[in-house]
């Protein structure tokens, strides 16, 4: 290795080794790599990792280092703003390239410009590759040149393309340094919080590339086949979960693309009727809020539709407070959020109810909602959490109107019906009929009394009227309008 080039990796949330584009051009480079993260929370901007996500992302870096020192190599962890730290990493082990993945958070896009800039600016090689998405925010466009707004002819577009280059395998080995440069403890970068209440992540994730790999597998195997008939039904395992590994870079969405086309041709299926079906039109979703949040930058803390910046949203720190701690007195709201406290994730329907539960029957300002998710969710992703508000609210691209108000009653009753999922996350309602456990409210007092319950004490009375506060909601909607 003497006289060969030094390379460093610089790893942010892309924590894999398989189907990792940056580590690719490093080793193709030839001589040793560096593998490399640094803690920056400059480069978030104000929206740097919640609570829920550093927890997973401390999991995953000391997965990530055991793979690494599997294949003869280690990471190096430092914590410091980005460009000095790299120029420090650069000058003590002598690299004179950097590679990384590229993020695409208006926030991290400015910050990486910038870096790349100054880099090269010292003669170092600085360059970046796409881990994240199956094409580029800036690849797709309209027949008119501008960027999509409706999901439907915007996955119709990426369909028409060719399918996602097969992802690469992890390399067997790396090649390491001379010497290795000083590490922090993963400790030191402090991102577990002080008080544990991470315990209920721990026994539901595992974090890292082998826990993802380890999810699309069981997900392939046991779900795919009837994903469309029962992704909606919260109580069941049906859904992928692989949201979180998604969005720390544990895996890619070429790794699912053409796993799921290997399993459907397992199945019998064609290459057309899989790329058409519902899950990877899941995976589409996120494409598309990856588009959205590129050409719309300023929807991370402002609508897109201009005229919702004056709605008449409510401020109720009440409230708020109530359906945050999941004690609004509606069963599957309270279910959803005791989920996502709990564990850190919710399921898709419920995460929908609970959002218009909060912007239209209590007309609270969806950044308040989405706030709340950054920091809860382990898959707090910001183009997904920015634009699924955004379309509860309304006030998005290819957004619910404002006039659908789930009422979660309803939802309740059609998606868990002996609900399972309410008696999971309510155990204090756990004794009522398949009735009454959607609306405990509606029983009268020796019923309720005969399953343990007293309203107002065992569980809170309704905080409000899902009836008149939808009716408010919509008068509001036309004031807008008119």
């Amino acid at each position: 290795m003497n006289g060969a080039p030094v390379s460093l990796l610089w790893f942010r949330q892309d924590l894999r080794l398989a189907d990792n584009p940056a580590l690719l051009a490093a080793l193709q480079r030839g001589g040793p790599v560096i593998p490399v993260y640094v803690d920056d929370s400059i480069q978030e901007g104000d929206w740097a990792p919640g609570a829920a996500s550093r927890w997973w992302r401390h999991q995953s870096l000391a997965a990530l280092d055991a793979a690494l020192r599997e294949r003869g190599s280690r990471l190096t962890l430092r914590r410091g703003t980005a460009l000095a730290t790299l120029r420090a990493l650069c000058r003590e082990s002598g690299a004179d390239a950097v590679y990384w993945n590229r993020r695409y958070e208006p926030a991290a896009m400015a910050h990486d410009r910038s870096v790349k800039e100054a880099l090269r600016s010292q003669g170092l090689i600085a360059e970046s590759r796409n881990a994240a998405l199956l094409v580029e925010p800036w690849q797709i466009a309209t027949q008119a040149g501008g960027p999509f707004q409706v999901f439907t002819p915007f996955w119709r577009r990426l369909l028409a393309g060719a399918d996602p280059p097969p992802p690469a395998p992890a390399p067997a080995r790396l090649p390491a340094p001379r010497s290795w440069p000083e590490s922090l403890p993963l400790s030191a970068l402090q991102m577990l919080p002080d008080v544990p209440w991470y315990r209920g992540l721990e026994s539901s994730w595992l974090p890292g590339e082998a826990g993802a790999a380890r999810q699309l597998q069981q997900f392939l195997a046991d779900r795919l086949p009837a994903y469309a008939d029962l992704r909606d039904r919260p109580a069941l395992a049906a859904t992928s979960r692989l949201s979180p590994h998604l969005h720390h870079g544990e895996l890619g969405p070429r790794q699912v693309w053409h796993a799921v086309l290997r399993g459907a041709a397992a199945a019998g299926l064609g290459a057309a009727e899989a790329r058409s079906g519902k899950f990877l039109a899941e995976l589409g979703w996120r494409e598309f809020s990856h588009h959205l949040l590129y050409h719309f930058p300023h929807t991370t803390d402002a609508p897109l539709r201009a005229a919702f910046e004056r709605f008449p949203w409510r401020e109720d720190a009440v409230a708020l407070r109530a359906w945050q701690r999941g004690r609004t007195g509606i069963p599957l709201v309270d279910a959803g959020m005791r989920e996502l406290w709990t564990t850190g994730w919710m399921h898709n329907r419920v995460r929908m109810i609970v959002a218009s539960f909060l912007v239209k029957n209590l007309r609270q300002s969806w950044l308040h909602g989405a706030r709340w998710f950054w920091d809860t969710l382990v898959d707090a992703d910001l183009a997904s959490n920015t634009q699924g508000w955004q379309w509860s609210a309304g006030c998005g691209a290819d957004a619910a109107p404002y006039f659908r108000v789930f009422n979660p009653v309803t939802q309740s009753r059609r998606f868990d019906p002996q609900g399972a999922y309410l008696r999971r996350w309510l155990p204090e309602l756990c004794r009522l009929d398949d009735r009454l456990i959607h609306a405990p409210a509606l029983g009268d007092e020796p019923t309720l009394a005969a399953a343990g319950v007293r309203l107002g004490r065992d569980y809170p009375l309704p905080i409000v009227d899902l009836h008149e506060s939808r009716g408010a909601a919509l008068a509001a909607w036309q004031r807008l309008r008119g």
